[in-house]
């Protein structure tokens, strides 16, 4: 990393999603009863060893997800919260520069999770921390989704874990990252895809292979997917400079190559990404809706879903 790039302007351009996904974002009542029990969880597994950092991820979490599902059961949405406290954690702990460090060492606790996810009770050598959370989950997530839910949902948790894996191989050398990569990976390094399949299950509707091969929601799952991954490289730009690591990863870097500009030029450009991503994204929500039934069930689980990455942004977590 330059000094150039950890030279960060005092205020840096960003997307202004108001036209299209304006607020103020609908919320469960139960966001403080999923706070309290992921605080729970991650006691009964302490993925998380800080109580600063392990406060702050039950609160995002608590808080994040009422406003994921803000009308799903309080079972479902402690489940969906305890997965993305599992998936959240395990890139803190596992991920990024650490995976950096020492790639083997995320090989092995990788291959733990792959086992168990490939339907197998128990690593050969005994689970981790992260091994036991995980068998948890999984027995908990077959109890409530049905087969084909539960399949496509552990498919995209290996493509997290994947995801995870590509980020730090990556993150040393970020020079060998082009554009289309970084855009194809992010939505599983965002974990976006994996929130966008918990939908079904969550809200109880189920689109049919015909539905879920229709263009308009193909278009609609892409723009959401870009919109979380690229607004959150640009709410975390100044708190993942702000120290030395192995190297920054993300779209302002990416634009800045590629168009030989500087770092507000960059934020700028993908300022204007996002605001057309979230364009895409509205228009195909207001198509899907008025065809009624499950097209429409899954329009408003996406539209909850944007809103809940644009809500994300200014949580203190992502603060230097």
């Amino acid at each position: 990393m330059t000094d150039a790039t950890r030279t960060i302007p005092r205020v840096l351009p960003m997307p202004d999603l108001r036209d299209s996904f304006p607020g103020p974002f609908p919320a469960s009542p139960y966001a403080d009863d999923i706070e309290q029990h992921a605080a729970r969880w991650l006691g009964t597994f302490p993925l998380v060893t800080s109580p600063r950092a392990r406060s702050a991820l039950s609160n995002i979490t608590g808080q994040g997800m009422a406003r994921t599902f803000p009308t799903a059961d309080l079972d479902d949405l402690l489940l969906c919260a305890d997965l993305f406290l599992w998936l959240t954690a395990f890139d803190d702990a596992h991920g990024e520069a650490t995976g950096a460090r020492d790639p083997a060492l995320l090989v092995r606790q990788i291959s733990e999770s792959v086992h168990l996810l490939a339907g197998h009770e128990e690593p050969p050598t005994g689970p981790s921390v992260f091994g036991a959370a995980l068998h948890d989950l999984l027995a908990r997530l077959r109890q409530r989704a049905a087969p084909t839910q539960y399949l496509r949902i552990t498919a995209h948790l290996r493509d997290n874990l994947f995801g995870i894996l590509w980020e730090a191989h990556h993150l040393a050398r970020p020079d060998h990252v082009t554009l289309p990569d970084y855009r194809a990976m992010r939505p599983h390094t965002v974990f976006v895809r994996t929130l966008m399949a918990t939908a079904e299950l969550m809200l109880g509707y189920e689109l049919t292979e015909q539905e879920r091969s229709l263009a308009s929601v193909r278009e609609l799952e892409t723009a959401v997917a870009d919109l979380a991954g690229w607004i959150n490289d640009l709410a975390s730009y100044a708190k993942e400079t702000a120290h030395e690591g192995p190297g920054q990863l993300g779209l302002p870097m990416l634009l800045m190559r590629e168009h030989a500009c500087d770092l507000e030029e960059a934020f700028r450009r993908a300022s204007r990404m996002c605001e057309q991503r979230a364009a895409v994204a509205a228009a195909r929500i207001a198509e899907l809706t008025a065809r009624q039934g499950p097209l429409a069930d899954h329009a408003r689980a996406a539209k909850s879903i944007a809103s809940s990455y644009a809500w994300h942004i200014h949580h203190s977590r992502y603060q230097t």
